[in-house]
């Protein structure tokens, strides 16, 4: 795909807006994050979206996700 016809949406993560490609799955911007995925849990507006969907599932202009890393400790 030629980059100069991307076109970018806003997405809100972790309640700070951003610009990413449109068309982009939820696997393909925790990716762009450089955030682990075995280590994250991601909600969707509103609504958690299970691991085996992140590779299925799109963020749409104006979608709020909220990604929650887990920290092991005891």
């Amino acid at each position: 795909m030629d980059a100069s016809k991307t076109k970018d949406i806003n997405i809100v993560v972790n309640g700070r807006e951003r610009q990413v490609a449109d068309g982009q799955t939820v696997a393909q911007l925790l990716a762009g994050l450089g955030i682990a995925r075995d280590q994250v849990a991601v909600e969707l507006n509103g609504d958690i979206v299970r691991r085996e969907k992140w590779d299925q599932t799109g963020v749409s202009p104006g979608s709020v996700l909220e990604i929650v890393q887990f920290v092991g400790g005891g």
